[in-house]
C-alpha cells in the first residue's frame, strides 16, 4: 500500500481531530434533543421483551404497549412519591437526633486537651490571623482630599410585577425536565409500536450491500443491551430490597428510603454502592447511642456487595456487554461530563453501542479496540511483544497459561514458532539487531525447557501406578537427526521438535546452523540416522533448503528427509512441489504436522534399528535397501510425499 506524503498525513490528522471536536460540540449542543431519544431507545430495549410477551398471549400491540408504559410510569411515580414522603419526614425529625450527635462528638473529646479541642483552637488562631486588617494611617497633605464614597444607584425595571422572564426563571428548571421526560415517553410509545419499521429504515439507510453486517450489529446491540438492562434491574432491585430489610432489622429509620437509594446508586459502576452507604451510616450515628449500629450498617453493605460482584453478576451477565472495566470508568466520566446525571445513568449502555459499532464498522474500530473487553493483541503477538520488552517472566506466564489450556504442540505452533518467525523478519528488515535476536532466542530456549518440564510432569502422572518411564518406553529407538537450515532460530525450532518426539521411539540428535552443506553430508554419513529433519523457518531459507535436499538425496537415496517450513504462509502447494522435486520425502508447515509425519513413519518401522544408509548410490547395500523402500507411504494426505 503506497504511503501518503507528509503533508497529506498532517491534513488527515487535522480532519480527524476536527471531526472529533465537531462531534463533541454537536453532542453538547443537541443535548435537549439527544437525551430524550437516548432515554427512549434504552427504555425500548428494556420494555420490548415485556411487550413481546403480552403479544404472544394474543394482546394487540397497541394495547400491550399502552399497558406496559402505564404500569411502568405508575411504578416510577409511586416510588417517587414514597421517596419524597420519606425525605420530608426525615427532615422534620432531624432535631430529635441532635442529642445523640452531640454525645458522640463529646465522646471523641478527651477533656480540654483532646484532639478535637486542639484542632478547633488551631483553626481559630489561623482564622484570627487571616481576619486581621492592617492599621489605618492618617492622611497627609500629599494624599489630597479624601475620596467621596460612590452613591448607590437603584435600578428600576419596567414592565409591571408579572414578567415573562421572572415566570420562566421560576418554573423553567421544573418544566425542562418534565418536557424531557414527556418527550422520552412519547418516543418510547412510538418506538415500541413501530420498532420493526425503525429497524428496516436503519437497514435501508445503511444500504442493502451491508444488509448482513447491519442485521448482525442491530441484533447484537439489542441482545447485549436488553440482557444487561434486565439483569441489572433484577440485581439492583434485589440489592436495594436486601439493604432496606437489613437496615430495618438493624434499627435505622427510613429503611425503605435507603434501600431505594441503594438501588439507584448501584447503577453507578464500582463507586455507586459506597455512595449509597454514606447516608445510612451517617443516620446510624445520629439515631444510635453507641457505635454498634454504624459497624453493622457498614458490614451489611460489604456483605452484600462482595458476593454480588464476584458471583451473582458474572453468573447473570455472562459475557456481559463487551466493555472493559477501564473503558467503563473512562466513558462514565465522559458521558457525565457531557450530559450530567443522565449521562451517568446511560453511560454503560451507550458505551456498549459504541463497542458494537466498532466491531462491525471499519472506520469506528477504534472504539472496539480501546473500550472492548477482548484482548487487544492476539496471544502470539502479545508473547512476542513481551520478548521484545525483555520481560521473560510475563512471556513465560503467557506460554504456561496457553499450555494449560492447549497441548504442547499447539503452544509451540501458536506462540513460540510465530515469535521465531517475527524475529527472523525483524532481523532481515533491520528492526532487530543480532544481539537483540540472540537474547530473544535465549529466552525462547528457556521457555521451551520450562514447558518441557511441565509436559514431562504431566506425562509422568499419566503412567500407571507401579510402572516407570523406562518400562513404558520401547527398548529400541529410531535415530533421527535434526538439521537447521540457516540460523539459530531454526535450531530453537528443532529443540521443540525434539521435545515432541522425546517420549516416543525416537532418539533425536541436533546439528548446528554453523555447518556447511558438505559438513552436513559428512555428519549424516557418520551418524547414520534413519530420518533427517531440516528446519527452515520463514522468511528466507528456501534456496538453501533445496540445495541441502539435493545433496543429501544424491548421497543417501534411502534416507527419509522431512522439511519443516513451520509458520510458512505463502503458496504451500508450490513450496511443497519444489522441495519434493529437490529430494524431500515430507513437507510440513507446522510442528504438529511434521511431528505426526515422523511418528507415523516410525510406527511403520520394525522394533530393531535397521541399517538403511548406503555409502554410495551404487553400492549393493544401497540397491537392496532401495528395492524395499523406494516409495514413500502417503501418511498425511496432501502434504505427504509423492513417489521419490
Amino acid at each position: 500500500m503506497p504511503t501518503l506524503p507528509p503533508y497529506l498525513n498532517g491534513l488527515r490528522s487535522f480532519v480527524i481531530l476536527a471531526t472529533f471536536g465537531l462531534t463533541l460540540w454537536l453532542l453538547s449542543w443537541l443535548q435537549p434533543v439527544l437525551i430524550p431519544i437516548a432515554l427512549a431507545i434504552l427504555l425500548t430495549f428494556l420494555l420490548a421483551p415485556l411487550v413481546m410477551l403480552l403479544q404472544r398471549r394474543k394482546v394487540p400491540r397497541a394495547a400491550a404497549v399502552s399497558l406496559v408504559v402505564v404500569l411502568t410510569m405508575a411504578v416510577i411515580g409511586g416510588i417517587g412519591w414514597l421517596v419524597v414522603h420519606q425525605v420530608t419526614t426525615l427532615v422534620d425529625s432531624f432535631p430529635q437526633y441532635e442529642k445523640n450527635l452531640d454525645k458522640k462528638i463529646a465522646s471523641l473529646q478527651s477533656g480540654e486537651g483532646g484532639f478535637i479541642d486542639k484542632a478547633q483552637r488551631i483553626i481559630k488562631r489561623v482564622s484570627r490571623q487571616i481576619d486581621k486588617k492592617p492599621a489605618a494611617t492618617s492622611p497627609t497633605a500629599d494624599d489630597g482630599p479624601p475620596e467621596t464614597p460612590p452613591l448607590p444607584v437603584r435600578v428600576i425595571q419596567e414592565g409591571g410585577p408579572f414578567q415573562l422572564s421572572q415566570i420562566w426563571s421560576g418554573f423553567g428548571p421544573v418544566l425542562e425536565p418534565l418536557a424531557t421526560i414527556g418527550l422520552a415517553v412519547v418516543l418510547l410509545i412510538f418506538m415500541l409500536i413501530r420498532r420493526e419499521d425503525l429497524r428496516d429504515r436503519i437497514i435501508s439507510l445503511v444500504g442493502h450491500g451491508h444488509l448482513t453486517l447491519t442485521t448482525k450489529a442491530l441484533d447484537e446491540a439489542g441482545e447485549r443491551i436488553s440482557r444487561y438492562l434486565l439483569m441489572q434491574l433484577i440485581v439492583n432491585s434485589s440489592y436495594g430490597a436486601a439493604i432496606g430489610i437489613g437496615l430495618y432489622f438493624i434499627g435505622v429509620p427510613y429503611a425503605l428510603l435507603w434501600g431505594f437509594f441503594a438501588f439507584v446508586f448501584r447503577y453507578i459502576p464500582y463507586i455507586g454502592p459506597f455512595l449509597a452507604a454514606i447516608l445510612p451510616i451517617a443516620l446510624s450515628l445520629l439515631t444510635s447511642d453507641s457505635w454498634t449500629a454504624m459497624f453493622l450498617v457498614l458490614g451489611l453493605f460489604l456483605a452484600l456487595e462482595l458476593p454480588i460482584n464476584m458471583m451473582v453478576e458474572p453468573m447473570l451477565y455472562g459475557r456481559g456487554i463487551g466493555v472493559s472495566e477501564t473503558g467503563t470508568l473512562v466513558m462514565i466520566a465522559f458521558w457525565t461530563w457531557l450530559w450530567g446525571p443522565i449521562g451517568l445513568v446511560m453511560s454503560t449502555p451507550l458505551t456498549a453501542c459504541l463497542v458494537v459499532l466498532g466491531k462491525y464498522v471499519p472506520f469506528l474500530k477504534v472504539f472496539d479496540t480501546l473500550l472492548g473487553d477482548q484482548p487487544a493483541l492476539e496471544p502470539h503477538i502479545g508473547f512476542y511483544q513481551r520478548l521484545l520488552a525483555r520481560d521473560q517472566d510475563e512471556a513465560n506466564d503467557i506460554a504456561e497459561e496457553h499450555f494449560r489450556e492447549n497441548s504442547l504442540e499447539q503452544t509451540y505452533d501458536g506462540l513460540l514458532i510465530p515469535a521465531l518467525n517475527f524475529a527472523k523478519r525483524d532481523l532481515g528488515s533491520e528492526n532487530l539487531s543480532e544481539e537483540e535476536q540472540r537474547n530473544l532466542l535465549a529466552t525462547v530456549r528457556e521457555i521451551v525447557e520450562s514447558l518441557s518440564t511441565l509436559h514431562e510432569k504431566g506425562e509422568a502422572a499419566a503412567i500407571p501406578e507401579g510402572e516407570t518411564v523406562a518400562e513404558v518406553l520401547p527398548p529400541h529407538k529410531v535415530a533421527i537427526l535434526g538439521c537447521p537450515a540457516r540460523d539459530e532460530a531454526d535450531e530453537v525450532a528443532l529443540i521443540m521438535l525434539k521435545e515432541l518426539l522425546a517420549l516416543g521411539r525416537c532418539q533425536v540428535s541436533l546439528s548446528t546452523a554453523a555447518l556447511m552443506v558438505s559438513q552436513v553430508v559428512s555428519l549424516v554419513e557418520e551418524e547414520k540416522p534413519s530420518m533427517l529433519c531440516i528446519a527452515a523457518l520463514p522468511p528466507g531459507g528456501s534456496a538453501h533448503t533445496r540445495l541441502l535436499c539435493l545433496r543429501l538425496r544424491s548421497r543417501f537415496p534411502d534416507l527419509k528427509i522431512f522439511v519443516g517450513r513451520w509458520g510458512y504462509q505463502g503458496e504451500v502447494e508450490k513450496a511443497r512441489e519444489q522441495l519434493i522435486a529437490a529430494g524431500a520425502d515430507y513437507f510440513g508447515i507446522t510442528l504438529a504436522e511434521t511431528s505426526h509425519q515422523m511418528s507415523t513413519e516410525v510406527s511403520l518401522l520394525p522394533n530393531s534399528q535397521p541399517e538403511v544408509l548406503a555409502a554410495s548410490p551404487g553400492s549393493p547395500q544401497a540397491s537392496s535397501s532401495q528395492r524395499g523402500s523406494n516409495t514413500a507411504i502417503d501418511l498425511t494426505g496432501p502434504t505427504a510425499a509423492k513417489p521419490a
